[in-house]
């Protein structure tokens, strides 16, 4: 009934509501803790406007980042409050919480940000395009052949950081007028350089089959989410084997537009709870930690749905399957690696522990891989992404010194503060989240 549906959406407010608040308290409270930003002593901005449930777009950046600010200090504008207490919590990189464009402002005014990078496309990104005579880079949240990675969105930032040939393959089909070689930069994956966190079980003989799925989508072109599909028979045809360890890592969105995809998440987790209570000695994972790299490396096996996973896992070198999409409206690029992967339909699911298998022990498999990986990032050698993911900075740090010394000359004085000082309205003026 329609009063019960308003009902449910005025409580789902005020929750909210309760929350900001006490998000705010906490963040204020931490501020007032915390020492004062130095002036003038930042150069790279990484501008986030999400809430804590898209932190991990930021999470993954952290390593590269920390590495990159032993050259150029590094700071997160945060624009939400939930999105702000989450940084804050995590304590890896110095944060600003700027939840008005007046906030925004005056922190620009006190630092010489000479490159803003972005993780994801919100809109309200465009608040800060508003602001020139700095880089705006695009760097992304990770790498995947899903629509969202040839939006047009791609023409409003200065440069984009990509991973490698495959992503320039993919904008060059796609974008219309788009000067690739002027405005895209090849990095590989510097995240790969920075794997963190231990693994939390025993080196022993099993297999490690890490599965990491991505939520439902909100969309039938999206709808790339497997744990309502696949998840339960394969998790259930693994935990039996007695010689597999299964890691569990579901997108932190699963269950949020879909009950039931939600309340299957819930049934795999409990699965591995009930297994682990029978045979202490399997240690199988349900991983809802924030850091994200020792998965990748020590797995023996992936399963993934299309997104970013497939491709964090792709810069690994290692097997991996994915799972088909069960729904027919999913967009599917027929032209990278999901043109060539080991797929796993669903009505196959439970016969994962044989694909797996399959897969492991295929050198062929092994062989084609390889070629895909190198397509995709280039050199994966250690350190070799992060090298190139510094040049790049490097590149427009330098361009931007060439730019300021030109436009001293021109104005005289050389203050470039008044981009910032002299915007034409306030709108958008209010706190975020």
């Amino acid at each position: 009934m329609k009063w019960v549906s308003d009902a449910g959406k005025a409580v789902a407010l005020v929750r909210r509501a309760l929350e900001n608040r006490a998000a705010v308290a906490d963040v204020r409270r931490r501020q007032a803790a915390a020492r004062p930003h130095p002036s003038d002593h930042y150069r790279i901005a990484v501008y986030f406007a999400d809430g804590a449930v898209n932190m991990y777009q930021m999470r993954q950046w952290y390593r590269p980042l920390q590495e990159l600010a032993r050259t150029w200090p590094v700071v997160v504008l945060s624009r939400a409050v939930t999105g702000a207490r989450a940084l804050m919590e995590d304590d890896a990189l110095p944060v600003a919480f700027v939840p008005t464009v007046r906030d925004l402002e005056q922190f620009l005014v006190a630092e010489d940000i000479r490159i803003v990078f972005y993780v994801n496309q919100n809109t309200r990104n465009f608040q800060m395009f508003r602001y020139g005579r700095r880089w705006h880079v695009f760097i992304n949240h990770g790498e995947s052949d899903k629509m969202y990675m040839t939006t047009n969105q791609y023409k409003a930032y200065d440069v984009a950081f990509i991973a490698g040939e495959a992503a320039r393959e993919r904008l060059s089909r796609v974008l219309w007028d788009y000067d690739l070689d002027r405005r895209t930069r090849q990095i590989g994956r510097p995240q790969a350089d920075h794997y963190s966190g231990s693994v939390p079980y025993p080196d022993d003989d099993r297999t490690v089959v890490l599965y990491a799925p991505t939520w439902e989508g909100d969309r039938p072109s999206a709808h790339y989410g497997s744990i309502r599909t696949h998840g339960e028979a394969l998790v259930s045809a693994l935990l039996a084997t007695g010689r597999h360890r299964v890691v569990y890592r579901p997108h932190p969105r699963s269950g949020v537009v879909d009950h039931e995809y939600g309340a299957a998440n819930r049934r795999i987790i409990a699965a591995i709870a009930d297994a682990n209570a029978a045979d202490p000695s399997a240690h199988h994972v349900f991983d809802d930690r924030p850091e994200l790299g020792w998965q990748l490396a020590a797995a023996d096996i992936a399963i993934a749905d299309i997104s970013a996973m497939v491709y964090d896992r792709l810069a690994a070198g290692k097997p991996l399957l994915i799972t088909r999409p069960a729904d027919p409206a999913a967009a599917v690029d027929a032209h990278g690696y999901l043109s060539a992967c080991e797929w796993l339909d669903a009505d196959r699911a439970s016969e994962i522990v044989a694909e797996a298998d399959r897969v492991l022990r295929d050198p062929e498999a092994v062989s084609r891989l390889q070629r895909w990986v190198r397509h995709y990032f280039g050199d994966t050698s250690p350190g070799a992404a992060t090298a190139r993911f510094h040049a790049a900075v490097a590149e427009l740090m330098a361009a931007w010194e060439e730019w300021h010394l030109r436009s001293a000359d021109a104005d005289g004085d050389g203050d470039d503060a008044n981009d910032v000082q002299d915007s034409p309205d306030r709108e958008g003026d209010e706190e975020l989240d």
